[in-house]
């Protein structure tokens, strides 16, 4: 049986969120003592873009498992 590429699509998708993710910690930072409230929606927002890249990476990590689960048998 041959396997399938990783999906390079999905993995770019994962590494855009967590470039989003930086930016967003990184605007959390500069507002934190300015800006409570501000800081406090782009901690919501980073944590939200974290939870859909880590997604991202387990269904491709999933994928990988079972191409080579598939493979051994």
């Amino acid at each position: 049986m041959t396997q399938q590429p990783i999906d390079v699509n999905q993995l770019t998708q994962a590494k855009a969120n967590v470039t989003l993710t930086k930016e967003l910690l990184a605007q959390a930072i500069e507002k934190s003592t300015s800006d409570q409230a501000l800081a406090q929606e782009a901690i919501k927002q980073a944590s939200s873009e974290i939870a859909t890249a880590q997604t991202v990476i387990s269904q491709v990590q999933s994928a990988i498992l079972s191409q080579q689960a598939q493979s051994e048998s």
